[in-house]
């Protein structure tokens, strides 16, 4: 019943919002803006046309919303979640989703409190279900991120499975149905780090996807992470284990790193009595998803030394921390070390270079979308503000404002 609430309130605050005059001009006014690239603008107003930020004009009026004493930033990116992973009805881990009515509503309400939470942009990667779930919320029918989505992700099962051909093949097949993106499973875990695909296998579903004008993310740790750069993919997802030299052929080609700090595997251990005895979790597994938390902070440090390495958000959100995925972002200052304004910049321009849409999204600046949040609180000082999103505007759209 829980769940039929959320998407019966997250549907009708659609259809009103989404009913204002898209023609309507708004002034924010704002005395701390984190603009997205690394800058900060004081005392200043942004105005917005429609769907877009037209000037930025400390001049402007009227203001619509007063924002000041508040940090405005650019709506969050999040690189890697999965909106269709969601507790089912018995209140346990249910996995990647299906096509049940609960499913669907456990969808729906996953992209509504990661909107809430203030991410207006996330890749989702890994579920065929998640393309009507994008398509809803870019019609309007339904409140949440834009999403970008990888469908049916290529599952490596070892060099043997799949030639070349049978895998441009399945790369295909993913555009057809809608993919955005194509998700590729190089190897399992760091706890079984071996490559699951061959160097022949990851070089055409990386080649088959260029063509096609898609990008490749690849699920890769230690010598995968080495395959997949050469192959010319081009994110590399997780990646611990990979060593110095395969972190510095990334930065030399340009390949993307998309790392976690912890929020993925401290969240298996906070709902552990929900994963208990699910598929892939048995007893067992707890004990080295904790020793895999500081595998992951070791690497992330190392990565931050490599000159050039570009490393983007990515909180990889499932059942139980959709709606949480900021704290990943005190993970990384707190845990690893990263500069405040460097994390933010991850969730923001870096992560709109990274999907190609740093011409539409990831910075305050005329000409992209209004994606706009404020945060109770300065990051840069205080990284728990991550947590206290009080206004977010998607599209010049205001979804939440609690701001006063």
């Amino acid at each position: 019943m829980r769940l039929v609430r959320i998407f019966i309130v997250a549907l009708l605050f659609a259809s009103t919002s989404l009913a204002q005059a898209q023609s309507k001009r708004i002034v924010i006014a704002a005395s701390v803006v984190l603009d997205g690239k690394g800058q900060v603008l004081r005392n200043t107003r942004i105005v917005i046309q429609g769907s877009k930020i037209v000037a930025i004009d400390p001049k402007a009026e009227p203001v619509d919303y007063d924002l000041r004493g508040l940090t405005v930033l650019p709506g969050w990116i999040d690189s890697h979640v999965h909106l269709t992973w969601s507790f089912g009805p018995d209140g346990r881990n249910a996995g990647a989703g299906g096509t049940t009515q609960e499913a669907a509503l456990g969808a729906a309400s996953n992209a509504w409190v990661t909107l809430m939470a203030g991410f207006t942009t996330v890749q989702s990667l890994g579920s065929p279900q998640d393309i009507p779930l994008r398509d809803a919320i870019a019609k309007g029918q339904l409140p949440g991120p834009r999403i970008l989505t990888a469908a049916q992700p290529l599952m490596g099962r070892g060099a043997e499975t799949g030639t070349p051909e049978e895998i441009r093949a399945f790369v295909r097949a993913q555009k057809a149905a809608g993919a955005d993106v194509i998700k590729i499973f190089a190897a399992n875990s760091p706890r079984r780090p071996e490559p699951t695909l061959s160097q022949e296998q990851l070089n055409a579903a990386c080649d088959e996807a260029r063509k096609l004008g898609l990008r490749t993310l690849v699920h890769a740790y230690k010598d995968a992470v080495r395959l997949a750069t050469n192959a010319g993919c081009t994110q590399i997802e997780h990646g611990p284990l990979a060593s110095d030299a395969d972190l510095k052929l990334m930065a030399q080609k340009g390949t993307w790193l998309d790392a976690q700090a912890g929020l993925v595997m401290e969240n298996y251990l906070l709902n552990k009595d929900k994963f208990l005895g699910t598929p892939g979790f048995p007893e067992e597994a707890f004990p080295l998803i904790k020793e895999i938390i500081p595998i992951y902070h070791e690497f992330m440090k190392r990565a931050l030394k490599i000159p050039g390495l570009k490393l983007v958000f990515g909180s990889d959100a499932l059942a139980g921390s959709h709606g949480r995925n900021a704290e990943e972002f005190i993970d990384r200052v707190r845990d690893v070390g990263v500069e405040p304004m460097a994390a933010m910049v991850s969730a923001n321009s870096l992560a709109a270079e990274a999907m190609g849409l740093s011409d539409q999204i990831g910075s305050i600046a005329p000409g992209l979308q209004a994606d706009i949040i404020a945060l109770d609180g300065d990051p840069l000082k205080d990284i728990t503000a991550v947590r206290r999103v009080v206004f977010v505007m998607k599209g010049g759209v205001v979804y939440k404002n609690s701001a006063r």
